[in-house]
């Protein structure tokens, strides 16, 4: 109960900081302006020559589902990393650079008991964020081009491609996908809260956690990393994508989560470590 009421306190002064919420806005901005581009007659017409070479009808599937997916898999690995790891890598050393983290310790709680609540408010954001964006990236497509329709799902460095004419189950599939890719991305809000619990500025905690991601994601494009792309963090990440396949390999996408979730782990026992040796007393 005790825990609760710090992650609630601990929310409330994550939402507190404006920062946080430059993240929704751009969001916002950013949903308007594809559903912009989409509307327009050359965004369709090359939509509608890729559907139908494809032997799919070009009024099912240029849907809000449809323009829903390419919104979350342009966006979230690009735009979105920067907010989470902006947010991540704040959490602690912010405090740290404010002076608030000795305040915090003349209190009786331990420095595991304080990484634990911050760090499950940096998942818990994250999380959230990702449904933020789907349900609004949804509601905006709707309201633009209509609710019903089915889901096309096109992306080819995964090797994905499904359609689902049916609107129940597009928005089943689409709904565990962004439920993919929000458990997904707390592994870059952990690479940040791993940094910022280094004696490190809040800005560098973000700007080497923004590095490591777009050197795994470049690294990964190289032809001769291929057969090696399983051991990239970036890979990994993008097995939400999976639960879009016409027939879930369910071993496959246990196997990528249960990779991400120890990774998650080690990076929060690294980081409490290093943050167990801190001096913050003086």
């Amino acid at each position: 109960m005790i825990f609760y009421e710090q992650l609630r306190g601990e929310l409330r002064k994550l939402f507190a900081r404006p920062r946080t919420y430059m993240g929704y806005v751009a969001f916002l901005a950013l949903e308007a302006l594809i559903l912009f581009v989409y509307k327009l007659d050359g965004a369709q017409r090359a939509s509608r020559t890729m559907l139908e070479q494809n032997g799919l009808d070009f009024d099912t599937f240029y849907s809000s589902l449809s323009i829903s997916f390419m919104m979350i898999l342009l966006s979230m690995f690009t735009l979105g990393s920067i907010f989470f790891a902006l947010v991540g890598g704040d959490i602690v050393a912010k405090e740290n650079e404010d002076g608030n983290l000795r305040l915090v310790f003349a209190r009786p709680i331990t420095r595991l008991r304080l990484l634990l609540v911050k760090y499950s408010a940096v998942a818990l954001y994250t999380f959230t964020f990702v449904m933020f964006v789907g349900i609004t990236g949804y509601l905006m497509a709707g309201a633009a081009v209509g609710f019903p329709g089915g889901l096309f799902v096109f992306e080819p460095k995964m090797k994905i491609f499904s359609a689902f004419p049916n609107w129940a189950d597009g928005i089943t599939r689409l709904g565990m996908g962004a439920v993919g890719i929000g458990i997904s991305m707390i592994t870059l809000s952990s690479i940040a809260f791993m940094f910022s619990c280094l004696r490190i500025k809040p800005a560098a905690a973000t700007i080497v956690t923004l590095a490591i991601l777009f050197v795994d994601m470049i690294l990964q494009n190289f032809p001769f990393f291929k057969p090696y792309e399983e051991y990239f963090v970036t890979y990994r990440m993008s097995s939400w994508l999976f639960l879009l396949e016409k027939h879930i390999d369910w071993p496959k996408i246990a196997e990528s989560y249960i990779i991400l979730g120890g990774l998650n782990a080690t990076l929060f026992i690294i980081g409490w470590l290093a943050f167990q040796t801190r001096d913050f007393k003086t």
